[in-house]
């Protein structure tokens, strides 16, 4: 079959046929158009960006080199893995919010949520002799001058580290005390990997960190370090860190507060490291507890980390506030172990030989203890009680501790609450029995 005028064109000429960008047979006066274009383009970026650009660009290159080299001397030294936590380890963390909450819910502390009269009464409770918060700084300053003499004459002693990575931590540690937003230095992501961390996170400062820089670190290391260490960061770091904050301003700065919340991923961490040593150290007053009490109060927290938390403020030696966190484990309502349940009984009647005047806050810990567990205590416990609550009364919350005792089981009673009888049984329609209806006749 003969080609036809289409075909037989194309074969003659096959550069009308092809597209623009196909031509491989580009003619001269279109190579000229895109060069003339080409170079107002060139021009109008010389004259406006190009010099802003290439200078920005060698800041950058500049900028990691310098990290680069950095890096490269800080893993010779402690012999770090090549792989930096990666940013999606912080995912689960960042995934981890038990309860939602806008900016607005700053932790603050109103004055007139707990009377002047119970704050006075929870006060003379507190500890009077008890030396500063000890921080990180405290830590290693003293293994330095336990390990070297020489040293020990010196205000801010430095650990035994190659010179670079001084120098590497502490240009962190100055960024640190600035930090609003953005990137943390890659340099402060590799520490909760390092042998050394708490000597290398000394170098940085950390009690002139920025609240910022302080959540941010909280994220690193809750989620990359184990619960021992973390719970060492919480301890020497974090809660310095809290406790100032609420001393200076009266309230919690909102990047402190996330930080707390945060903390909470590992909640063994928190309690040993956060709430335990906040009441052991004698001092914890209302401001702070009902602030961190706040975080507590909305998180839900697994039974087995707040029993053991509740056993250990239990034993602890008294300060008053000991009754605003205990009372707020309590409203949980978890199903307590006995044990807990027993250890909870004797912390209530060591206060029959007081006495002081017990805060209210003490008598509505004790309400929430019996209207939660009142079927679980012994009838000697009910009994003892009983007596406790002769030596301290309140005219409010006595009453209703005394009607919880009353309408009450003890501990391994059968439940005697009357059962309502069973709802009778619908009476079912025989579809095949059905009376006959007189109809009306037209």
């Amino acid at each position: 079959m003969a080609p036809n005028k289409t075909s037989r064109d194309r074969l003659r000429n096959p550069q009308p046929f092809l597209a623009a960008d196909d031509n491989p047979f580009p003619n001269k006066q279109h190579s000229k158009a895109r060069k003339r274009h080409h170079q107002e383009d060139e021009m109008l970026l010389s004259s406006g960006m190009s010099s802003k650009i290439f200078r920005e660009a060698r800041i950058q290159q500049k900028e990691n080199e310098i990290e680069a080299k950095n890096q490269l001397r800080a893993n010779s030294f402690f012999e770090l893995p090549e792989q930096i936590p990666n940013d999606d380890e912080d995912d689960e963390i960042d995934a981890f919010n038990g309860f939602s909450e806008t900016q607005s819910h700053i932790g603050t502390f109103e004055e007139e949520d707990i009377a002047e009269e119970d704050e006075r009464l929870v006060e003379a409770f507190l500890s009077k002799d008890v030396g500063p918060q000890h921080t990180l700084a405290d830590l290693i300053v003293r293994k330095i001058k336990e390990n070297d003499a020489v040293v020990s004459s010196e205000a801010q002693p430095l650990p035994k580290l190659d010179t670079s990575v001084i120098d590497l931590y502490k240009g962190v540690g100055k960024s640190l005390n600035k930090y609003m937003a953005g990137r943390i230095p890659k340099a402060f992501k590799r520490i909760p990997s390092m042998q050394l961390w708490e000597e290398v996170l000394y170098l940085t400062e950390p009690e002139n960190w920025s609240p910022n820089a302080m959540f941010q670190a909280t994220r690193i290391f809750a989620s990359n370090l184990g619960v021992k260490k973390v719970e060492k960061f919480y301890k020497l770091v974090l809660l310095p860190a809290v406790r100032k904050d609420i001393q200076n301003n009266k309230r919690l700065h909102f990047a402190l507060y996330q930080a707390l919340k945060k903390a909470l991923y590992k909640p063994t961490a928190f309690f040993k490291g956060i709430l335990l040593p906040l009441c052991e150290s004698g001092t914890c007053n209302l401001r702070e507890a009902v602030i961190i009490g706040s975080i507590i109060q909305k998180v839900t927290i697994p039974v087995l980390h707040s029993s053991v938390a509740l056993f250990k403020l239990a034993e602890m030696e008294y300060c008053g506030t000991t009754s605003y966190f205990i009372k707020l484990i309590l409203e949980k309502k978890y199903a307590l172990p006995y044990r807990v349940v027993d250890a909870l009984v004797a912390h209530f009647m060591r206060f029959l030989e007081e006495t002081r005047v017990m805060p209210v806050i003490w008598h509505q810990s004790l309400l929430a203890f019996m209207q939660r567990y009142k079927n679980e205590l012994r009838k000697e416990d009910k009994a003892n009680i009983r007596i406790l609550l002769e030596s301290h009364k309140h005219k409010d919350v006595t009453p209703e501790i005394l009607k919880e005792l009353n309408n009450s089981r003890s501990r391994g009673e059968k439940d005697t609450t009357t059962i309502p009888a069973p709802v009778s049984k619908a009476v079912e329609e025989d579809r095949f029995n059905i009376p006959q209806v007189p109809m009306e006749e037209d």
